[in-house]
């Protein structure tokens, strides 16, 4: 198949016209399970003997349409789909790493991705080094005989800090780990980070790549070996998989990823702006500003800043919620890449699993607030903002 541009890539995928019945849109195969001609096909099929479809928690039609999109999308060989975006961070792991290894996180994840690698992993032999990702040095130091994996993800949920792909990627081949990144908030449209020698991407999908606020999924992207091995273990039985009809969705959805991302960008940065210079705001955090340590990366690594603005108020955690609680047409909710604008407090919220501490570590402190720019006029957004000012 030629291949063609990104944003070309987003509506047709590698399927397109192929329906026997001439869909323009993608017919969605709502299925637990397929019919075979005979007990020989059925026989052939479990044996990996003949391709096809054998049962929905296996593989389905829909499914594939949406893992061959974000594979071509990503520059990956394959991809899995999964129930959500936390069933795509543990099928990424627990994939690959066993009793006695070891992996090397970023200090500053989303908060269940966090939760899993602290609470979660130990419990089962996996050792698990939280270091500043930032910092070669510390990354070095983390470096154990029995490391196996590097994870990530950029820019990091909720504080925008923007990692250097090219330096984690030469680290983790130099060190034969597999390396993982959480492309989430920049989408294949603004990063890939296979380009800079990163193993697997993974998403989630519920986010941006949906982009209605009405789905919850995940991605897995990487080399045929690794989607095999991981569709052939965990999705497989400990079975996080999604339903046709969730990826159904996200295949519509991604018809405008490309105009969507290109609105939350251009609007971002004028509410990023907007905040930057407001007197009752002491820091903003967005890629876009020039003042972030995260710009540089723009152009080279990223291709736009993305739609996820972090920034601290002057003022107490108190005024903080009276701010929250007073804007009107940003909604007060979790997640992000809706076409609502959202607001939360990541310390209460979010990132509630980490202690005080471990947010301290991370930088996440109290008086952060974490906004999703929306497809909203910028203007009624940045007025709606400036009214909830006046609260304190």
């Amino acid at each position: 198949m030629k291949k063609y541009h990104d944003n070309t890539q987003c509506i047709h995928g590698p399927e397109h016209f192929n329906d026997p019945h001439g869909a323009l849109t993608a017919p969605l195969y709502q299925t637990s399970t397929f019919a075979f001609k005979d007990a020989a096909q059925g026989a052939a099929r479990f044996a990996g003997e003949e391709a096809g479809y054998i049962y929905t928690r296996l593989g389905n039609p829909t499914t594939r349409e949406l893992e061959q999109k974000l594979a071509q999308l990503e520059e990956m060989e394959d991809a899995a789909a999964t129930a959500t975006g936390m069933g795509a961070v543990s099928a990424s792991v627990l994939s690959f790493l066993q009793q006695g290894d070891h992996l090397i996180a970023s200090s500053a994840l989303y908060g269940c991705s966090f939760a899993l690698f602290a609470h979660m992993l130990p419990k089962f032999g996996i050792e698990v080094t939280f270091v500043d990702m930032t910092n070669e040095a510390e990354l070095q130091a983390a470096l154990k005989p029995n490391s196996k994996m590097l994870f990530a993800e950029t820019p990091i949920n909720p504080n925008m800090t923007v990692l250097d792909l090219t330096m984690l990627g030469k680290f983790a081949k130099q060190h034969k780990l597999i390396s993982v990144i959480d492309n989430t908030f920049m989408t294949p449209l603004l990063q890939k980070p296979k380009h800079f020698g990163i193993d697997i991407v993974i998403h989630s999908a519920t986010k941006y790549l949906n982009g209605h606020g009405d789905v919850v999924a995940g991605i897995v992207c990487g080399s045929q070996e690794h989607i095999e091995l991981i569709k052939l273990t965990v999705l497989k039985d400990i079975g996080a998989t999604i339903s046709p009809h969730d990826a159904w969705l996200i295949n519509r959805g991604l018809k405008t990823l490309a105009v969507r991302m290109a609105r939350h960008c251009e609007s971002a940065q004028k509410v990023a702006e907007y905040l930057e210079v407001h007197p009752k705001v002491s820091k903003v955090f967005y890629p876009g500003l020039e003042s972030h340590p995260g710009y540089k990366f723009l152009g080279e690594q990223m291709k736009g800043a993305g739609g996820v603005i972090a920034f601290e108020i002057n003022g107490s955690l108190k005024d903080g919620e009276a701010f929250i609680n007073a804007t009107e047409l940003c909604t007060l909710a979790v997640s992000l890449g809706d076409p609502e604008t959202l607001i939360q407090h990541p310390a209460s919220m979010t990132h509630s699993p980490y202690t005080p501490e471990e947010r301290q570590a991370a930088g996440i402190s109290d008086g952060l607030i974490r906004i999703s720019i929306g497809l909203e006029d910028v203007q009624d957004i940045i007025d709606d903002l400036d009214n909830a000012f006046k609260v304190f």
